[in-house]
């Protein structure tokens, strides 16, 4: 199993990609430490690890607690994945609001980086460790009426390239998985894929031809956070079907 005895630090994970995840990561082996704003209610986190046996519910809201929680259960983290799920708001320019926009960047690109200001010095000190950003893949090509949140993930995607080389020397690793065209209920509501004509026009766009899986875009989370991944940093890895 390629994540066997590794311990991964998983945020938001009642979003996005954090089931696909978490089950993947189980089954390659993995400790998962999960962590979800949801998980203040202990019915939240007694429903999450029911669904997910063996994994760990970690009811922590802000960064350096919810680090410190995890660090103190086990030790130590092998990899930090950067869950960051936020709705895409269609906000043209003449209609964009300022608020929106800083709350994107706030959730995106703030909050990830100083979770891994507070993990990367533990893994500095073990010679090892894997970052992993779940971002979007729409900063690659650009979406009209969406500046905001497209902006948003590129600065999270930015991220990438400058925290792999101050941190490669000390065995860490950071890439990004650029995802699109993915089901989750965030970016794609039942309503919606129940929209025959509406999925027919989406799908028209995909050189796949269909929306991705949660627990494809999983696997490639997990694989990031591997051995097999070793000597992958700084990558943003479009995960979209060939859109990008």
């Amino acid at each position: 199993m390629m994540l066997k005895d590794r311990v991964l630090l998983i945020t938001n994970v009642d979003k996005f990609a954090g089931h696909g995840t978490t089950r993947v990561a189980l089954a390659e082996g993995a400790t998962v430490l999960a962590h979800d704003p949801s998980f203040e209610a202990p019915s939240a986190r007694r429903r999450y690890e029911a669904e997910f046996p063996g994994a760990h519910a970690l009811s922590a809201i802000e960064p350096a607690t919810l680090v410190e929680l995890a660090l103190k259960r086990h030790g130590h983290i092998d990899a930090l994945v950067n869950n960051d799920a936020y709705p895409a708001l269609r906000a043209p320019l003449g209609e964009a609001r300022l608020e929106d926009y800083r709350a994107a960047l706030e959730a995106m690109a703030v909050t990830p980086f100083r979770l891994v200001q507070l993990v990367a010095p533990s893994m500095r000190k073990r010679k090892s460790g894997r970052i992993v950003f779940v971002s979007s893949a729409a900063p690659l090509r650009g979406i009209a009426n969406y500046a905001p949140y497209v902006s948003a993930r590129a600065a999270g995607n930015g991220l990438v390239s400058s925290l792999a080389k101050e941190l490669g020397r000390d065995g860490v690793t950071v890439n990004a998985v650029g995802s699109n065209y993915v089901e989750n209920p965030d970016y794609f509501p039942p309503a919606l894929l129940a929209n025959q004509e509406a999925m027919a026009k989406m799908t028209a766009q995909i050189p796949l031809g269909r929306l991705g899986t949660s627990d494809e875009l999983g696997a490639t989370v997990c694989f990031l956070c591997s051995d097999a991944a070793g000597f992958i940093t700084g990558h943003v890895l479009p995960h979209a079907g060939g859109w990008a």
